[in-house]
């Protein structure tokens, strides 16, 4: 379920974060659905259980989920996906500053984007 890019720069930790954040606004993983143990999902995925670990917490300290004691870790409500979407919009307007400084026009931009929503309709 989880793939891990060992070359990637990008943390291991913040790669499995990003692919939880993924399953949870695509609805693979819904509220209240169990994740793998750290263990588990450690031994699956061959990482250090720490580094999964430091991924629960910084999901579980940023509300997306929660912990019980001796039960494991949770998806937590339907919130959760719209605080996906609001972080996906600030990724997208940081995006976009990046565009403007580059001195990409916002028609370019709005051109782009259109052609993506034609392309997901078709």
């Amino acid at each position: 379920m989880f793939i891990i890019d060992i070359q990637n720069k990008v943390p291991i930790f913040e790669q499995l974060k990003k692919q939880i954040l993924e399953f949870i606004s695509i609805g693979i993983l819904l509220p209240n659905d169990k994740l793998p143990s750290v263990r588990s999902l450690a031994t699956d995925i061959g990482v250090n259980p720490n580094t999964v670990s430091k991924a629960y917490q910084e999901l579980e300290n940023q509300g997306y989920i929660y912990s019980v004691k001796g039960k494991g870790c949770f998806i937590a409500d339907n919130q959760t996906d719209q605080l996906i979407k609001d972080d996906k919009l600030d990724d997208f307007k940081g995006c976009v500053n990046e565009m403007k400084k580059h001195q990409i026009t916002k028609d370019k931009l709005l051109e782009i984007i259109e052609e993506v929503y034609k392309e997901e309709t078709v």
